[in-house]
């Protein structure tokens, strides 16, 4: 499942953008690949972020993996559902499965984000 109204990136993380702020997860087809999430990793309110390098990981049966940070920021809000039940983003990757929300230092890092269209394509080759 891809949504249109989102953007993604080459390492499978999806943003919903407002204004200047970012909410963030792993898409669908990441949780399908990692299989059953039984650990999360997050960064705590007021980190800084940059852009490529790891913000968290994410622990499932099959692997452990970063979590690529899509864009530089801050960290302004973290999702501690995911605290006590990780497995929440197997069962809603685009709802209460959501990671961070990130305010966005750089704008134009926006731009090398890919489109749903695009994140098919890669999903698909």
């Amino acid at each position: 499942m891809v949504l249109e109204n989102l953007l993604y990136t080459d390492t499978h993380e999806w943003l919903k953008i407002e204004r200047d702020e970012a909410l963030m997860g792993i898409t669908d087809y990441a949780q399908h690949e990692l299989g059953d999430i039984v650990y999360i990793e997050l960064p705590a309110v007021g980190d800084k972020v940059i852009k490529g390098e790891p913000l968290g990981s994410i622990e499932a049966v099959k692997a452990v993996e970063d979590i690529i940070s899509p864009l530089s920021g801050e960290i302004i809000e973290v999702n501690k559902i995911l605290e006590d039940t990780p497995e929440t983003i197997n069962k809603s990757a685009f709802e209460e499965g959501w990671l961070v929300k990130i305010k966005i230092s750089n704008k134009d890092e926006l731009d090398e984000l890919l489109d749903a269209n695009a994140y098919k394509k890669l999903i698909e080759d």
